[in-house]
């Protein structure tokens, strides 16, 4: 008799601790590139960084997911996504209408933006106070632009009388510009200050204008993908990436790597 005692309260043990443990935590599988510094790469160490695993981070904590984090090469991030080998793509993917065909997107974690490059104190006031382009400021300015760029489609529109010279590469871009063929570039500010402005070749020259940040051109930014019809994982999503704009975690994020925010540093939700 003792002995059927003793293995029913071992089993009623059992069972009561099974009923008290926690559930496990809900883990978000995110797909990036792994090798795209300083957003997605590894250290000497192995250690997966940048900014997407940051905010990627910092998404899973505000809604209280574990993150496992799975290396896929570019061209095969939406067919991986769409075969569920992942739920999120956190790889610096820009919200666009083919994109938008096949998955959703968050609200943007990251702007996509222009801005100009010239010498340091060159006195150009290519701009006003209000961050707008003086038209008549730019007479006699020889602008470089990379060939069928979304900054060369603003020129066009916003400028159409600029002395326009055309590149092939953003290396041909950056040459000139230091050998003086061309007075200002026009490219994205977050390549500008790693390939150049960063280095001791670009240290003559600095930005010369404000982010231009207009979508009809630009794009609205980039933002977490994720699969259609899912929108109570992207209602969490937002509201996480609300949260890190309002108290300063995705500025804080973005100072790690580049000397300035590059995200909306007012949260103002976007269709997409």
């Amino acid at each position: 008799m003792k002995k059927i005692f003793t293995y029913t309260i071992a089993a009623l043990a059992v069972a009561v601790t099974g009923m008290i443990q926690p559930a496990a935590a809900e883990t978000l599988r995110v797909g990036m590139e792994c090798t795209y510094a300083p957003f997605n790469y590894r250290t000497a160490e192995g250690t997966l960084t940048g900014y997407d695993v940051d905010v990627a981070k910092g998404i899973a904590g505000i809604i209280g997911a574990d993150v496992e984090f799975v290396c896929q090469k570019w061209d095969g991030m939406i067919p991986a996504l769409l075969a569920n080998k992942f739920d999120l793509i956190a790889a610096s993917m820009s919200i666009t209408e083919k994109r938008l065909k096949k998955i959703d997107f968050s609200q943007p974690y990251r702007i996509s933006v222009g801005r100009l490059v010239g010498k340091k104190n060159g006195g150009l006031g290519l701009f006003d106070g209000m961050g707008k382009p003086v038209a008549r400021h730019f007479e006699g300015v020889k602008v470089g632009l990379e060939k069928g760029s979304t900054y060369a489609n603003w020129f066009k529109a916003v400028l159409p009388g600029a002395d326009i010279k055309y590149y092939e590469s953003n290396e041909a871009l950056y040459l000139d510009l230091q050998n003086g063929r061309t007075d200002v570039i026009m490219t994205n500010p977050m390549k500008a200050f790693l390939k150049f402005l960063s280095k001791d070749d670009g240290a003559g020259f600095e930005f010369v204008s404000p982010q231009i940040d207009e979508n009809e051109f630009f794009g609205i930014g980039v933002g977490i993908g994720l699969r259609q019809d899912n929108d109570a994982l992207k209602g969490r999503i937002n509201g996480a990436l609300k949260t890190l704009t309002e108290d300063g975690s995705l500025e804080t994020y973005a100072l790690k790597y580049f000397p300035f925010a590059i995200h909306n540093e007012k949260w103002v939700p976007v269709e997409n």
